[in-house]
């Protein structure tokens, strides 16, 4: 695990490249966030912000943070190039979980909230909980083993589990987990590798 900071890390990452994600929404997010009531959103670790944009698309009053402030800068753009109603998509630099934005939310999502440089997941998950509605939902999709072609491996007892992942949610909260499972996934990396990937995917809803 590489030494630096989780700030200057995932900031040299983005500053590096013109762009580091493909813009396009999270396949598994959409189809499991689709049919939901549009309300108000939080997306952390929200990177150049596709999932925020899907979002207020859709009519939802969407928020993203994340740590870096390139990645940040690049969102803000993107949505106001979309020229969204005001309030619609909202981005701020922040670290987790010291500066999530205040709840109510009526869906948190959190995909692939992953990081080779520190980064307490089961503690942002617990601040994200206490942040959902009476009847909202926790979104939350991790990858369950690293790409073949990752620079930064994780060693096994750092992925995330369905069993770790829930312990860290219900201290103080109570959940009906609507899914909670591994799916797989056909993808390419970098060079053109094809490879199956394995995710971690938890749908949570609070209950009163």
């Amino acid at each position: 695990m590489t030494e630096a900071s989780p700030k200057d890390f995932w900031e040299n990452r983005y500053a590096g490249s013109d762009r580091v994600w493909s813009g396009r929404v999270n396949p598994t997010m959409s189809s499991l966030v689709t049919g939901l009531s549009a309300g108000r959103a939080l997306d952390l670790g929200c990177g150049e912000g596709g999932d925020v944009l899907w979002l207020a698309h859709r009519g939802w009053k969407a928020i993203g943070v994340d740590i870096s402030e390139t990645a940040v800068a690049r969102a803000q753009s993107h949505a106001e190039a979309e020229d969204f109603e005001e309030g619609s998509a909202e981005f701020f630099v922040g670290t987790l979980p010291e500066e999530m934005p205040a709840g109510p939310f009526d869906l948190i999502t959190a995909s692939f909230l992953q990081s080779p440089v520190a980064l307490d997941r089961l503690e942002i998950l617990s601040a994200a909980a206490e942040r959902v509605s009476i009847g909202g939902c926790l979104l939350v999709i991790s990858h369950a083993s690293a790409p073949p072609w990752s620079q930064h491996q994780h060693g096994p007892d750092e992925m995330p589990t369905l069993e770790g992942d829930l312990e860290a949610l219900h201290p103080r909260v109570a959940w009906e987990v609507e899914v909670g499972e591994l799916r797989e996934r056909p993808a390419v990396g970098p060079d053109g590798q094809e490879a199956t990937l394995e995710d971690l995917v938890i749908l949570a809803r609070r209950l009163e």
